[in-house]
């Protein structure tokens, strides 16, 4: 049942003292959530109120269903714009078709992703490597900072989710500064961080929100020009089934599948951020899939659009506290009370007030101490992180993404294209073969033996440099070289094209009147050896279980133990599983 619903594991293990951190947590990110789902509704083209009605049933099933406990779901940017350009290129009349189009695209993208997380397709977030992962938390906390500056401002900008233009919009705009604004953002900030230094127990977020209010209600300062929140309409949506036909699946499929993977790539990017500060480890990739796939379909249910992980509402929910889906459940509640009986008290919220929050909450992502760890000692994998980092700033956050771990997978292709290939020789006096540039002065090396070892699988992509390798240590040895020995302990799999390679090698190398043995190769690279006709070039006298076996039997061709022999030369059958 646990599989099926994750809530069970937090709700066994509940502690009583997780109750008032998930209430602040869900609270703070509640009071958050109802301006943010207004305003991103309005960036997808529709009433704010469908950001409210996304921010309800879609938030409270993932509560259920989700594994991540830190990430708070709901209407963000990023998929608010992708609905507006989306449905932009469509020809859509009337405001009415163009919600019930919005509608049919949050049931698409709930139906691909679940269907994405019962084939099991969560393995695809396995290529988001941990450079990539804060390359673009990085620099998306940066865009969402700089996007906050508006509202600290007291001006109006056109939004960009590219770092350029925000600066050049925010420039040609500062003449329009309101000073009130800025003081009242400002003093948040201050306080924010004053709180966190003096005690991080405080929950400062909801102070300065009260304070906000008050000001503003007491001191009438929305004469002074100051943006607020404003008015938040009531009531709740009514249960519709979304009309599907098969045009509009084939217009929307393909946006709806940008979505889709967007959403997921966001959502565990975001969860896996967070997990590497909190040191947790909860998240299942294909229950999230799961998870953001029926919170979709439900949302759509009620006239909500797609939603995924938000990055300010989750840098928000782990910065007060969070520690289970408790708090998504009291953001709803917050939600649902705002809807009826809040909405006078919100309209006073001076929009400053939540940029501060976002902001202070956002910097806390931007990990230094890791950018500059990798730069001292994994420059490639540093390299990695400001392509994803660039990229995302000037780009774009999904470009960001996905160009960062096609990087990553190039720089894993160009590693196991050219792995450490080593001559190894015997310790003196020990049966040990280690390294002979690292263990100079210990080591004996031979000018009658080759001992050789490869530390990667052997495949299409590395087998020429293998072959270069191997003959460039043979040619070194010179005309007294009579054997040379692969140790094949960290040779996990040969392909076919390495494996014809490799009988190849080894018939050459015969033609030229010196032996060649293998030692060390695991059951499954036995099995290889066996079945791909590896054995039949190289003999089965002449695979051993230790290099020392090799060498010994180079020296004694006839003192191999009788249990070297047996483990050694198993057929392909018997050596299933060794």
């Amino acid at each position: 049942m646990r599989n099926v619903l994750p809530f069970l594991d937090w709700v066994s293990t509940y502690k009583k003292s997780y109750f008032i951190k998930d209430l602040l947590a869900g609270l703070t990110v509640g009071i958050v959530l109802v301006p943010q789902g207004m305003a991103y509704a309005m960036v997808a083209g529709l009433p704010p109120v469908h950001g409210l009605y996304a921010a309800l049933f879609p938030v409270l099933a993932y509560a259920f269903l989700g594994t991540s406990r830190k990430i708070a779901v709901g209407p963000v940017a990023m998929d608010s714009l992708l609905v507006a350009v989306g449905l932009a290129s469509l020809t859509i009349i009337g405001e009415q078709n163009y919600i019930s189009m919005v509608v049919v695209l949050a049931l698409m993208v709930g139906a691909i992703q679940l269907l994405l997380g019962v084939l099991r397709m969560g393995f695809l977030v396995n290529f988001l490597s941990r450079p990539v992962i804060s390359g673009f938390t990085s620099a998306a906390a940066i865009i969402i900072i700089l996007s906050q500056l508006k509202h600290i401002l007291g001006i109006s900008v056109t939004g960009s989710n590219k770092i350029h233009q925000l600066v050049l919009n925010l420039f040609y705009n500062l003449d329009q500064t309101n000073g009130f604004d800025l003081g009242i953002g400002i003093l948040g900030i201050f306080l924010l961080i004053g709180f966190k230094k003096w005690n991080r127990n405080i929950p400062g977020i909801l102070i300065i929100v009260v304070l906000g209010i008050l000001a503003v209600y007491i001191l009438q300062l929305e004469y002074y020009g100051i943006k607020l929140v404003g008015f938040v309409p009531q009531g709740f949506p009514s249960i519709r089934v979304p009309s599907v036909t098969l045009l509009d699946v084939k217009r929307l499929l393909p946006i709806g599948i940008a979505l889709a993977l967007v959403g997921f790539l966001e959502a565990i990017s975001i969860g896996k951020a967070l997990e590497d500060k909190s040191g947790e480890e909860t998240i299942k990739a294909n229950q999230e899939l799961i998870a953001l796939g029926t919170s979709n379909m439900i949302g759509s249910f009620f006239q909500g659009y797609p939603v995924t992980a938000s990055f300010s509402r989750s840098a928000i929910n782990h910065d007060s506290g969070a520690k289970t889906n408790l708090a998504g459940i009291f953001s709803v509640l917050l939600v649902i009370l705002t809807l009826l009986f809040l909405t006078p008290l919100f309209q006073y919220l001076p929009n400053a007030i939540l940029a501060s929050i976002i902001m202070v909450s956002v910097f806390g992502l931007i990990d230094l101490n890791y950018v500059k760890g990798l730069w001292e000692s994994r420059k490639d994998e540093f390299i990695v992180l400001l392509i994803t980092f660039f990229v995302t700033l000037f780009v774009g956050i999904t470009e960001g993404i996905l160009i960062g771990v096609l990087c990553s997978l190039l720089l894993m292709v160009y590693r196991t294209s050219k792995p450490h290939f080593a001559e190894i020789g015997n310790i003196k006096n020990t049966d040990y073969y280690k390294n002979v540039k690292r263990f100079t002065d210990e080591v004996e090396v031979r000018v009658d033996l080759l001992i050789v070892r490869f530390d990667a699988q052997l495949y299409f992509g590395n087998a020429s440099y293998f072959k270069q390798e191997l003959l460039k240590h043979i040619n070194s040895k010179g005309s007294l070289l009579k054997g040379v020995i692969l140790n094949a302990e960290a040779i996990n799999y040969i392909d076919a094209t390495a494996a014809d390679m490799l009988t190849k090698v080894i018939h050459d190398i015969h033609e030229s009147g010196i032996q060649f043995y293998i030692a060390g190769a695991i059951g499954p690279t036995r099995d290889i050896i066996f079945n791909s006709g590896i054995i039949n070039e190289l003999h089965r006298e002449f695979l051993f279980v230790k290099t020392k076996d090799a060498v010994d039997f180079f020296d004694n061709p006839n003192e191999i133990s009788v249990l070297a022999a047996k483990i050694a030369y198993e057929n392909s059958i018997g050596s299933k599983g060794k």
